[in-house]
C-alpha cells in the first residue's frame, strides 16, 4: 500500500496533478491537451500540433522535428444533479445537486527526433477519472452514495517513418489506478470498497499521408486490468463476519477499456483544414463490481451492465495570420448505459461538445495554445434497486460542464 501511495503521489507531482472528473463516456477522460480541446478532439489521431500527439497516437510522432516538449493544464467545471423519488411503501422527493467535484487534469509531453526515421516520446496523462459524491440529504444513499476512480499513466513511445506516406508507432503504458466505491443508510455505511493497484498496457498507431494534404491516422489502446487492493467496510460485511466496526482486506477488479481511435485530416485550402474522429470504447468490460474479501469470500458490490460507447467528432483549423490559428469543433458522445442500467453514482448520459480555440506562435519556437469547451449532457431516466434492500428509486439526472485549458510548447 505504501508502495502504491508513492509511486503514485510522484507520478502526481511529476504531472502537476490535482483531480480528476469524467467527461467523456463512463469514467473516461478526452481531455489530453488545450490544444485538441479547441477543437472538441476532432481528429486527434491524425494531428501532430505539439509533442502531445503521440498520446492519441503514437504514429504522428514522426511528424515533429528535432525536440519537443508540451505541457499544459486543462480546468474542468461540472454541474450535475440527480432528483427523483424514493419509494419505501410511498413516494419521498429526494435531489443531490453537484455531486461531481471540479478537477484540473495535467499533462507533459516530450518527444524527440533521433534520425530521419526513428522518433522518441514521453507522456505523463491520463485517460480515465471521475469522482462523485451524493450528500448525507439524498434519501437512496444505499443503492450507492459515492464513487471514485482515478489514474496516472506514464506513456514512453517509439515511431518509425516507413517512407514518406507510411509511419507506424507503439507504446507502453504504465498505469497508476486508486478507486472507492460506497452506499450507506441513515448516515452509516452500508458498503464501502476501496483499493489501488499498478498495472501495464499499450497501444499502436499508424499515420497515411495519402498526398500532402490528406491524411488518415489510427490508434488502438488496450485494456488495462486494475487489481485495486485494499480493504472493505459497513454494516453489510459486519453482519456477516458477525462482528462491530472492522475492516477486512481485499482487492476489487477494476478494468480501464480497450479503445480505438479512427481520424483524418483534409487541408482545403492554404489557411482552412478540417479534421474528424470515430472513437469507440470497449465499454461492454464494465459489467458489475465485485470485492474478493480475504474473510469473506467474493461480494457482489453493484451491477452496472455498460455497453459498447461511441464518438463522433468533427473540427477546423483555419490559419488567421503567420502567429494566430483558430479553432473550433463539434462532438457527440454516446452514453455507455441504457435507461436500465444507468446509475446515480455514475449518472452516465449523451453528451453534446462545442468548442472553440486558438494558437499563437509567441516565437519560432515557443507556441501558446487556448481552448474552450460547453458540454451539453442529456436529461436522462434512471431506476434504483438493490436485492436485500427495501423499496427503489426513480429520477433523472440533468447537467452540463464546461472546460477551459492552456498548453505551451517548445520547440528546440
Amino acid at each position: 500500500m505504501k508502495k502504491n501511495n508513492i509511486t503514485l503521489a510522484l507520478a502526481a507531482a511529476l504531472t502537476f496533478g490535482v483531480s480528476t472528473s469524467a467527461t467523456a463516456a463512463g469514467f473516461q477522460l478526452a481531455e489530453y491537451s488545450a490544444t485538441g480541446l479547441g477543437r472538441a478532439f476532432a481528429g486527434e489521431a491524425a494531428m501532430a500540433d505539439n509533442a502531445g500527439a503521440q498520446f492519441r497516437n503514437p504514429a504522428m510522432l514522426t511528424y515533429l522535428e528535432g525536440t519537443q516538449v508540451s505541457t499544459g493544464a486543462i480546468y474542468v467545471d461540472p454541474n450535475i444533479d440527480v432528483k427523483g423519488e424514493l419509494n419505501v411503501g410511498k413516494n419521498i422527493p429526494t435531489e443531490a445537486k453537484d455531486i461531481a467535484g471540479s478537477a484540473v487534469i495535467p499533462n507533459f509531453y516530450l518527444s524527440h527526433q533521433l534520425n530521419d526515421q526513428v522518433f522518441l516520446g514521453l507522456a505523463f496523462s491520463t485517460n480515465y477519472g471521475m469522482e462523485t459524491e451524493l450528500g448525507g440529504d439524498f434519501k437512496a444513499t444505499q443503492y450507492g452514495n459515492q464513487a471514485k476512480v482515478h489514474s496516472v499513466e506514464i506513456n514512453p513511445n517509439i515511431a518509425y517513418k516507413i517512407n514518406e506516406q507510411f509511419s507506424v508507432g507503439a507504446g507502453v503504458r504504465y498505469v497508476m489506478g486508486e478507486g472507492h466505491f460506497g452506499a450507506a443508510m441513515g448516515g452509516q455505511d452500508l458498503k464501502y470498497m476501496e483499493g489501488e493497484d499498478n498495472a501495464w498496457g499499450w497501444q499502436l498507431g499508424t499515420a497515411w499521408q495519402i498526398n500532402d494534404d490528406n491524411r488518415i491516422g489510427f490508434n488502438y489502446r488496450s485494456a488495462v486490468d486494475l487489481k485495486l487492493e485494499g480493504e472493505a467496510s459497513g454494516l453489510v460485511f459486519d453482519m456477516m463476519a458477525k462482528q462491530k466496526g472492522g475492516s477486512y482486506t481485499g482487492s476489487m477488479d477494476l478494468t480501464l477499456p480497450a479503445t480505438a481511435e479512427l481520424a483524418s485530416f483534409h487541408q482545403l485550402t492554404d489557411q482552412l483544414a478540417i479534421h474528424a474522429s470515430f472513437n469507440w470504447t470497449d465499454w461492454s468490460s464494465f459489467d458489475k463490481l465485485e470485492a474478493n474479501i480475504d474473510e469473506l469470500g467474493t461480494q457482489h458490490i453493484k451491477d452496472e451492465n455498460w455497453e459498447d460507447n461511441y464518438r463522433f467528432a468533427i473540427g477546423s483549423t483555419y490559419q488567421l495570420n503567420q502567429a494566430l490559428v483558430l479553432r473550433t469543433g463539434v462532438a457527440y458522445d454516446t452514453s455507455a448505459v441504457n435507461d436500465d442500467n444507468r446509475t446515480q453514482t455514475i449518472p452516465e448520459t449523451d453528451r453534446l461538445w462545442l468548442s472553440v480555440g486558438a494558437g499563437y506562435q509567441v516565437t519560432k519556437a515557443f507556441t501558446l495554445d487556448g481552448g474552450f469547451t460547453y458540454i451539453f449532457a442529456k436529461d436522462a431516466s434512471m431506476t434504483e434497486s438493490e436485492t436485500g434492500l427495501p423499496g427503489s428509486f426513480s429520477g433523472e439526472t440533468t447537467g452540463n460542464v464546461w472546460l477551459l485549458g492552456v498548453q505551451a510548447s517548445y520547440r528546440f
